[in-house]
């Protein structure tokens, strides 16, 4: 039983939990900024302006021709 609470105590001040924590907590930032920009269908905020372009550059690209 000493063993085990020495463990917990020890596992209490072990730092390398909260740093792994701190990496999730980062990357789920990542990943929601991500499908905040691009969306998880073809609607999103990016994907619009790129579309928009592409077909303003076609378009320019037709009367050109």
């Amino acid at each position: 039983m000493r063993k085990f609470l020495n463990n917990v105590k020890t596992f209490g001040k072990d730092q390398d939990g909260v740093v792994s924590f701190e990496y999730i907590i980062v990357a789920a930032c990542i990943i929601g900024a991500v499908v905040a920009a691009f969306g998880t269908g073809a609607g999103g905020a990016i994907a619009t302006a790129l579309s928009g372009g592409i077909t303003s550059i076609v378009a320019a690209f037709n009367l050109a021709v």
